[in-house]
């Protein structure tokens, strides 16, 4: 599996390839693991397979007992989340949460999204520093998601530092391996967002608005007249929050270390820009947000001629898998052409294919556009301020990304992308 080495996080592909030529499944030291295209996608769509970690591994790895006891829990990992919901709850709980977050009802906030966007944008100058370059996960990659998520939300304007600070605090709750004080720390950040957000589900249930999260508290399924109860909406919003929030911004700063390191690729967008819908799944093909993803049998189940047991977990490689020779010709190469990128796998699979993956898809495109479009000239940073990577094991991001607004006189860039 990918840990959280200096070599694996600047460089998780080399990994990822080793363990695909390992064999279609096999046995790591605490899962089943596989970075093989066809069986990633049947871990991910196969009926007796759940989302999510067993609770003995999850425990061990994240050393906190209290997040599989606690039955309050809000974070992305811990039930009622739609992540690790399963069963006639899932499909309930799916087709309204659908409803609310259509492909139409995303498209919708693509102009709100290109406002942000170009308010960012303009603001750029004045976030540039000492040593010329500006942190675009500062000062671009972060604030956009996390603006579109307090639209989504229903959050005031007055209320939205706030919200943001929370979703900055939370987001390492979707990554595995925590400290026990970091772990500390998503948990009040979590703990704040929920006793916040129990007052702010009731003002929008006696103040509706025509944000996303209105609609959801208002929303009743077709078949059983039911609506969301509290928790799941209190589960949805800060899995939007949590998702929504760190996975957009590291596509988005992927997106723009690649793009950059492959000037050919970007004058190619800048010649067609009929072409972003499907840079943006290259992007998310060649180096996505999540790199891997879990799943655990309800009963004893067959996975590519192995027996997985009930307690043991499937560690899908998708990092991997979005490399398999198999599937992709030179699958090293960074093609914004490509025609099959948007076979990937990024945004998993089955029922439990990512809601967002509209709203991540557009954002990306929205985001990355943009900001190439305003300043033709960007280049990575080569000041003192050093680019850093997200020290995640799961999650891949940028943490700093320094970059001039203008040509830098100085040729050797502060980062490098590996493959």
């Amino acid at each position: 599996m990918v840990t959280r080495t200096a070599g694996s996080l600047e460089a998780p592909y080399p990994l990822a390839t080793a363990i695909r030529e390992a064999g279609p499944l096999h046995r790591a030291r605490y899962a089943w693991t596989t970075a093989d295209h066809a069986v990633v996608k049947e871990v991910l769509s196969h009926p007796d397979l759940r989302s999510g970690f067993p609770r003995p591994q999850r425990d061990r790895v994240q050393r906190l007992a209290l997040w599989a006891e606690e039955p309050r829990r809000l974070g992305p990992l811990s039930p009622p989340s739609l992540l690790v919901t399963d069963g006639p709850d899932h499909a309930r709980y799916r087709r309204l949460v659908t409803r609310v977050f259509s492909v139409r009802a995303v498209e919708a906030l693509r102009a709100r999204t290109q406002e942000v966007a170009d308010a960012l944008v303009a603001d750029l100058p004045r976030h540039v520093g000492p040593d010329g370059t500006v942190d675009l996960v500062e000062a671009y990659c972060s604030p956009l998601p996390v603006t579109v998520i307090c639209e989504i939300l229903g959050v005031p304007a007055s209320e939205r530092e706030r919200v943001a600070a929370f979703g900055q605090a939370a987001a390492p709750s979707l990554d595995l391996g925590l400290s026990y004080r970091q772990a500390r720390r998503v948990e009040d950040a979590l703990e704040d967002f929920r006793t916040w957000l129990v007052a702010h589900l009731e003002h929008l249930r006696a103040h509706p608005g025509d944000d996303l999260m209105s609609r959801l508290v208002a929303a009743r399924d077709d078949e059983t007249g039911d609506g969301l109860s509290t928790d799941e909406l209190l589960a949805t919003a800060g899995l939007v929050l949590a998702a929504g929030f760190e996975t957009t911004a590291n596509l988005l700063s992927n997106g723009l270390v690649l793009l950059l390191e492959h000037p050919d690729q970007r004058a190619r967008l800048a010649r067609e820009p009929s072409l972003w819908p499907n840079a943006v799944d290259e992007v998310l093909r060649y180096d996505p947000p999540v790199l891997l993803t879990g799943r655990t049998p309800a009963v004893d189940t067959e996975v590519a001629g192995r027996r997985v047991r009930v307690g043991e977990m499937v560690a899908a490689v998708l990092a991997g898998a979005n490399r398999d020779p198999a599937v992709f010709t030179d699958p090293d190469v960074f093609d914004v052409a490509r025609e099959n990128a948007r076979e990937h796998l990024s945004f998993s699979g089955g029922r439990h294919f990512c809601l967002g993956a509209a709203l991540a898809r557009m954002e990306g495109e929205v985001g990355l556009r943009t900001l190439l479009d305003a300043f033709p000239d960007l280049a990575l940073g080569s000041g003192e301020t050093r680019a850093a990577r997200r020290p995640t094991r799961i999650l891949r991001g940028w943490a700093v990304l320094p970059a001039h607004l203008v040509p830098s006189t100085v040729s050797a860039p502060a980062v490098r992308s590996r493959p």
